[in-house]
């Protein structure tokens, strides 16, 4: 077991027993005190634990929505933004598309537009486009999450290096110009990171009420050079926050047409 599957097997067998020592730790996983401590020291730093006396609890997290739950939540605006993503990518592209409901409306569009290729870790993008003959759809395997319909862990990323992309499209929990996507688990930042890494051009898809939120405590650090699309209610200082950083804000009105800060 190497050392970040380690640490999600501890993080879920805190979150199981509620609290646990560090020699019950070392006892079930099979290695020694001081690796533990170590891992205890990462998890607390991310926030997802929080050290005790002898040994660590887990941090209650705020709820995770479901997708069907998100679907709801501004659903209008989901559909211009992904109206202005999908309008970006030309015939001929290979595109990747994260798992979620904003990506979803990217994949209802990009179905018109063939040909083309698409791998995605969700299933809504999956359901988007099973009926759409011009898309070669690969649809990236690994741990199911059932809460968001999509595919994370070892194999999903091992899957994920064997590809390059024209467009990659990223979801978000929440983003910030200081620490970038925020998410609720370091697994899924870590495939945040790798996505972005794979693909030439990276845009994140965020409604306005998602920016400057800190809902979780694990954050993917694209770097500069992503591209942030949010929709014309975003605040003038929360994308001026974006491009001091060097990331590109494009936002869209509600007919999906995308405009540059201050139009």
């Amino acid at each position: 077991m190497n050392a970040g599957d380690r640490r999600e097997e501890i993080i879920s067998r805190v979150r199981t027993q509620g609290e646990m020592s560090v020699e019950a730790l070392s006892g079930m996983l099979g290695v020694t005190a001081s690796t533990i401590r170590r891992d205890l020291a990462r998890l607390t730093e991310s926030g997802e634990l929080t050290r005790t006396y002898g040994g660590v609890i887990a941090v209650p997290a705020e709820s995770e929505s479901t997708v069907d739950e998100r679907s709801h939540e501004a659903p209008e605006v989901k559909r211009a933004l992904g109206t202005w993503c999908a309008h970006q990518v030309p015939a001929g592209s290979h595109v990747l598309l994260d798992a979620g409901s904003t990506t979803a409306q990217i994949a209802r569009v990009l179905r018109d537009t063939t040909p083309l290729s698409v791998v995605s870790t969700g299933l809504t993008s999956l359901q988007q486009m099973t009926d759409s003959p011009g898309v070669e759809f690969t649809l990236l395997g690994g741990r199911y999450r059932s809460i968001s319909q999509g595919f994370i862990g070892p194999i999903t990323e091992v899957g994920l290096e064997k590809f390059t992309f024209d467009f990659a499209f990223l979801g978000a929990d929440a983003v910030t110009a200081e620490d970038g996507v925020c998410e609720a688990s370091p697994e899924q930042v870590r495939l945040k990171e790798l996505m972005s890494r794979r693909a030439a051009h990276v845009f994140v898809v965020a409604h306005a009420a998602k920016l400057g939120q800190r809902p979780f405590h694990a954050w993917a650090d694209l770097g500069s050079g992503w591209t942030l699309v949010t929709d014309d209610s975003a605040a003038a200082e929360q994308i001026e926050a974006f491009e001091a950083r060097g990331i590109r804000v494009v936002t869209v009105d509600a007919m999906g047409a995308g405009h540059p800060p201050g139009d």
